[in-house]
C-alpha cells in the first residue's frame, strides 16, 4: 500500500461515515493554522501548506474536484502570504494588521462573486464536481481570504466566516463528516480572530462618507 492509499483509508467512523487519515490530519493542520494566524505567527503558512497537501488527497477521494483544486491554489497562495508576512516582520518587527479601504473591500467582494460564477460554470461544464457552485464558492472564497490574510487585512476573517457557512453542509454532503465538524470549530475561532485583529488594527472601520482614521496602537500591545 502506497502513501496515497494509506492516507485515504479510514482512521475511524463518525456518524456512520469513514474519516480517512488525510481528512483527519489535514483538518488538524487547518485548525493549527487558524490558531497561529490568530496569534499572527508566521508558522501558520507552512502548517497551512502541509494541511492543504493532506486535504487535497481527501478531496480527491470524496470526488470534490473544486475543493481539490482549491488546495493546490491555497499552497501557492500560502507561499506568497508567507513571503509577505516575512517582509512585514522584517520591516516592523511584527505583522501589522489593518482594516481594508472601501476600494479594497469592493475588489474582494467582486472577486468573490465573479470568480464563483465563472469557476462554478467551469466545474459544471466539465462535470468535475457534483455540486459545482458551492464548491466553486469555497474555492474562490479561500483564495480571496488568503489574499486578504497575506495583506494582513482584518476583513479576511469575514471571508473565512462566509466560506465556513457553506463548507459545513458541503463537506457533510460529500461524506467528509469530520471536515464538517471541524468547520464548526472554525466558526468560533474565526470570531475570536476577528475580535483580536480588530483590536490590534491601526485603523478604525471607515464610515461610508470618509476614509478610515488612523488611531495608532496601544503601546502595551
Amino acid at each position: 500500500m502506497d502513501l496515497f492509499d494509506w492516507l485515504n483509508t479510514p482512521a475511524f467512523e463518525l456518524l456512520g461515515k469513514p474519516v480517512p487519515y488525510s481528512d483527519l490530519f489535514g483538518n488538524i493542520c487547518a485548525l493549527a493554522t487558524v490558531v497561529l494566524a490568530l496569534r499572527r505567527n508566521i508558522l501558520s503558512w507552512p502548517v497551512q501548506i502541509l494541511g492543504s497537501i493532506l486535504l487535497f488527497s481527501a478531496s480527491l477521494s470524496a470526488g470534490l474536484g473544486g475543493n481539490a483544486s482549491r488546495q493546490v491554489v491555497i499552497i501557492v497562495a500560502a507561499v506568497w502570504g508567507w513571503t509577505q508576512w516575512k517582509k512585514s516582520k522584517a520591516a516592523a518587527g511584527e505583522v501589522l494588521v489593518r482594516w481594508a479601504s472601501w476600494k479594497e473591500r469592493a475588489i474582494l467582494l467582486a472577486a468573490l462573486v465573479i470568480g464563483t460564477g465563472v469557476f462554478g460554470w467551469v466545474l459544471a461544464l466539465g462535470g468535475w464536481s457534483w455540486n459545482p457552485y458551492p464548491d466553486a464558492y469555497i474555492f474562490i472564497g479561500s483564495i480571496v481570504a488568503m489574499y486578504a490574510q497575506g495583506r494582513a487585512i482584518v476583513e479576511f476573517w469575514f471571508v473565512w466566516l462566509a466560506v465556513d457557512l457553506v463548507g459545513i453542509p458541503l463537506a457533510i454532503s460529500g461524506g467528509l463528516v469530520f471536515s464538517g465538524a471541524v468547520y464548526l470549530f472554525f466558526l468560533v475561532m474565526v470570531i475570536l480572530g476577528l475580535i483580536d485583529w480588530s483590536k490590534r488594527s491601526r485603523q478604525t472601520i471607515s464610515a461610508p462618507h470618509r476614509p478610515a482614521t488612523d488611531i495608532g496602537r496601544d503601546p502595551e500591545d
